[in-house]
């Protein structure tokens, strides 16, 4: 009776001990969350949807910014994307596009349907030493105006990712038909590991 009870007693500090130890040895798999986070969560801090093919630094990416048919209120004849200054890459015109997309999902990946001719546009800021890593914004006139319709369209974007990771904040405008000034479309909060 003493014998069965010592071994009741050790299998109650043991059990739990063997419990613990096995998933030290079990080589752990890391997740990653979809959380996105925004420095400015007012009503008029827009927070749009994008995508990329990879989020590694210092590595080719295809990064798609949409414009949902939500995003546009009206039709727009230019669209404005303003990057971080922190975003340090090198943009060629050749490779920024404007287009209609198909958004991928479950059953498919995202792709560009059909290209929208437009005119881009790379503005520099200012700076003494003609410094081009310090890119202030890409300026897109389309040749006929982007409708206000049921259609996703993205600012398509081939570039090297930065060398540092981290999150990026691009800001988007667009100009309606008919005014003279554009207006805040939203944000895109882009991570790069």
């Amino acid at each position: 009776m003493k014998l069965d009870l010592k071994f009741k007693i050790l299998g109650f500090f043991l059990f739990p001990l063997l419990l613990v130890s096995t998933t030290f040895f079990n080589k752990t798999q890391v997740a990653k969350a979809g959380l996105e986070f925004q420095w400015d969560q007012d009503s008029s801090h827009r927070r749009l949807k994008w995508f990329h093919k990879d989020n590694r630094k210092r590595v080719r990416n295809t990064t798609y910014f949409f414009l949902r048919p939500n995003d546009r209120q009206t039709s727009l004849i230019r669209v404005d994307l303003i990057l971080p200054k922190t975003f340090k890459s090198t943009l060629k015109t050749k490779n920024i596009t404007l287009c209609k997309v198909k958004v991928g999902g479950f059953e498919g990946r995202t792709k560009c349907l059909e290209k929208i001719p437009a005119d881009v546009e790379i503005n520099y800021e200012e700076s003494s030493n003609d410094d081009k890593s310090s890119i202030k914004k890409l300026i897109f006139y389309p040749y006929s105006p982007i409708p206000n319709n049921k259609d996703t369209y993205a600012v398509v974007l081939k570039a090297l990712n930065p060398k540092r990771s981290g999150l990026y904040q691009f800001h988007s405008f667009g100009q309606p038909i008919g005014k003279s000034t554009s207006r805040y479309l939203g944000s895109w909060t882009i991570v790069i590991d």
